[in-house]
């Protein structure tokens, strides 16, 4: 029998080697395993990535989805928008992860006036020193999911003010020319005579507020053009007062379309209501209330703008705000024979906001005339009250005023883009 050596059994000397031995294979499994877990994790974040795209890429404002969404009378899914987003993903992979297999699972649907994507991926990752445990992969999965609200459909009912008053010059140097030449700041055109101040501030170069309006309008139908993602997405119709003042009343100068080059065209027709002579009617020619009233029954029923059989419904009303007609009864103001002159009398907005139409208004200033007397006895009292008239008029938000020396076309563009207000994808 061997004898062992005196105090062999009450050493420790050795044993922090062989726990090291016994220990340095977990320990390194452990640490191999932390890096293959790192591995995947960083895997998993460029998939996230990538599904982040493809969502979001899906159904981005000028994508394929959104265009075929804008044609879909009803909810569904999107088989355009799903192969886009596949395309979208697999662009974004590359480097290692053009190795790895994913399944995809991508959903596309318009529900109501919102598209919403979903991006879910799944791939296993091998691993390498999680072998030693046995396990030869790690899966990583996720979602990614994107949410547009399209366009909304509208359709514009374009109310412009053409009757006398538009005929002021533009700007105060054109109203200055005018006055030097006729003594007069309004181009009046009167019938009666050959020549006269609308013939005259013609042959001057003079422009009237109701040439600018005219020119603004036609632009506003090109930057519709430029604004809608489908071509049925906005439609337009174009109003005035009236051609002449022996028949004025709601005149349509353009009805209802889509085609917005069409609209621009018949818009050359809009110009200053004429009058057979000077003083006509006791130059009662403006009647907001009248034009209003009438609006009202030619606007239908506002939708909820999700469908182009169901488009919101705006007034575009471009005025100078000062009411001139008969109403020797209800006049806001004072009268003289019956004659009203006023600010826009709001009660006869009211009906088309109370059944949804949105009222958008641009208020072209009313220039003050202090050379003019009638101008000192009638309009100047009220003249403060113009601009809040209008205002009230219009659905909150939804009022702009622009002066002479501004751009009347700017504005438009201005008040039309914040109807349509920009849609906005979330993520």
């Amino acid at each position: 029998m061997a004898i062992l050596p005196p105090g062999f059994i009450a050493d420790r000397s050795g044993n922090f080697g062989i726990m090291t031995a016994l220990l340095m294979v977990p320990l390194l499994g452990t640490a191999g395993m932390a890096l293959d877990f790192a591995h995947a994790l960083s895997l998993r974040t460029q998939l996230y990535a990538a599904a982040d795209a493809a969502a979001v890429g899906s159904i981005a404002e000028k994508s394929g989805a959104v265009a075929t969404a804008m044609t879909m009378s009803g909810n569904g899914t999107i088989s355009l928008g799903k192969a886009d987003a596949r395309n979208i993903f697999m662009s974004q992979v590359s480097g290692e992860l053009s190795e790895v297999h994913v399944d995809l699972g991508i959903d596309v649907t318009k529900t109501a006036n919102k598209l919403n994507s979903q991006v879910s991926f799944t791939a296993t990752v091998p691993t390498t020193f999680m072998r030693i445990f046995g396990r030869d992969s790690i899966t990583i999965s996720g979602t990614a999911t994107a949410e547009y609200q399209t366009a909304a459909f509208m359709d514009f009912y374009i109310l412009l003010d053409n009757t006398p008053s538009m005929g002021v010059g533009a700007t105060p140097s054109d109203v200055s020319k005018l006055e030097a030449k006729t003594g007069c700041a309004f181009a009046c055109h009167q019938m009666d005579q050959a020549t006269n101040n609308y013939t005259i501030a013609k042959s001057l170069g003079v422009a009237m507020r109701i040439d600018v309006v005219r020119q603004a309008t036609q632009a506003l139908t090109d930057t519709a053009k430029t604004e809608r993602v489908s071509s049925d997405q906005f439609r337009m119709g174009v109003y005035t007062f009236g051609t002449k003042a022996e028949d004025a009343k709601l005149t349509t100068i353009s009805s209802l379309t889509s085609d917005l080059t069409k609209v621009k065209n018949y818009t050359d027709a809009v110009d200053l209501m004429t009058i057979p002579y000077q003083n006509y009617n006791q130059d009662q020619l403006t009647s907001f209330d009248s034009a209003m009233t009438q609006m009202n029954t030619i606007v239908d029923p506002a939708g909820d703008g999700t469908s182009n059989t169901s488009p919101e419904k705006i007034l575009f009303f471009v005025a100078d705000g000062v009411g001139d007609s008969y109403k020797p009864t209800s006049c806001t103001k004072k009268t003289t024979g019956g004659r009203c002159q006023e600010p826009i009398d709001t009660s006869f907005c009211k009906p088309l906001k109370d059944r949804g139409v949105k009222i958008a208004v641009l208020y072209t200033t009313y220039l003050p005339l202090p050379s003019n007397s009638w101008y000192n006895t009638w309009i100047k009292p009220f003249q403060s009250e113009i601009p809040t008239r209008m205002q009230a008029c219009a659905s909150p938000g939804l009022y702009f005023e622009v002066t002479p020396t501004e751009g009347i076309a700017d504005a438009m563009k201005a008040l039309f883009l914040k109807v349509i207000r920009a849609p906005r994808i979330t993520s």
